[in-house]
């Protein structure tokens, strides 16, 4: 039988990244054969997950990445919030985002990225750090035109923002990302539904009113007076929930549709928010 080294041992954890304990024993198992020994970890790796497939995920962190083309944001769970916190969680959840920036976010678990395929590494890490873990977003953008993406993540990736301002031409893109962190971080700390009203989906505001009809019934109001009610509290609630007519939470004197237009006359053109999406735990 080959003897084990500590070389040995090393040169396996550094390839796989598992426990001093699991590598000496695998190298055992395979009577030295690294290449064995890797697949009989990533068997264990795989073996491991299944048992811990079933345990609940409640906790877990948002992770977003970025370059010049794309915008990438994982929301990923796990059981814990000492793993949620914990570096090697929050590294995991980072490389795979970056990965993401390359390979894309569709049929995310399938593709292979700089590290081997998603499914393995969340195997990997679930093995590693003995919790059931979980990919529950995926999103990635292709950056438009004259645009920048804003990233901002709140609390140890409890709260994670993307956001894409347009220009209606090229303009300091270093001035553009300052503004775009600034309204995703704004995002972040409010209820945000939709860019503008013409945005907001009917289901929201059906909801919002089948509520605020049954609050004036029970103050005992007849029906006409309650319409009139109902017609301008609806309003006051779209001005709440929408983007563009909210109050910049670092400039509250002006709301974001002002901001944008300040911003724009500084660079020299027209700024439009695009998109958005804010992910929480």
């Amino acid at each position: 039988m080959t003897q084990i080294t500590a070389t040995m041992v090393k040169e396996l954890r550094e390839m796989t990244s598992a426990a001093m304990m699991d590598c000496k024993k695998a190298l055992t198992e395979c009577n030295g054969n690294l290449e064995e020994a890797v697949e009989f970890l990533r068997k264990k790796g795989q073996a491991t997950a299944s048992k811990k497939s079933s345990r609940e995920t409640k906790e877990g962190a948002i992770a977003t990445a970025q370059n010049s083309r794309r915008a990438a944001l994982l929301k990923v769970a796990c059981e814990t919030d000492f793993v949620a916190i914990n570096d090697d969680f929050q590294g995991f959840i980072q490389d795979l985002t970056t990965q993401a920036l390359e390979v894309g976010t569709d049929n995310f678990l399938e593709q292979s990225g700089s590290k081997g395929k998603i499914q393995d590494q969340l195997v990997h890490a679930i093995a590693k750090m003995g919790e059931n873990m979980a990919i529950l977003e995926a999103l990635s953008w292709d950056v438009s035109e004259n645009a920048i993406v804003g990233a901002y993540i709140h609390g140890k990736g409890k709260i994670g923002v993307l956001l894409e301002i347009q220009a209606d031409k090229a303009v300091d893109e270093a001035l553009l990302a300052a503004l775009a962190k600034d309204v995703a971080m704004h995002i972040a700390a409010s209820q945000v539904e939709a860019i503008s009203e013409a945005d907001l989906d009917p289901k929201v505001l059906e909801k919002e009113k089948a509520i605020l009809v049954e609050q004036a019934r029970e103050s005992g109001k007849p029906d006409n007076i309650i319409e009139k009610m109902i017609v301008g509290r609806l309003k006051k609630f779209k001005k709440e929930i929408c983007l563009l007519d909210q109050s910049f939470v670092k400039e509250p004197d002006k709301n974001i549709a002002q901001l944008l237009e300040e911003k724009g006359k500084a660079l020299g053109a027209s700024l439009k928010v695009t998109r958005f999406h804010k992910a929480t735990f």
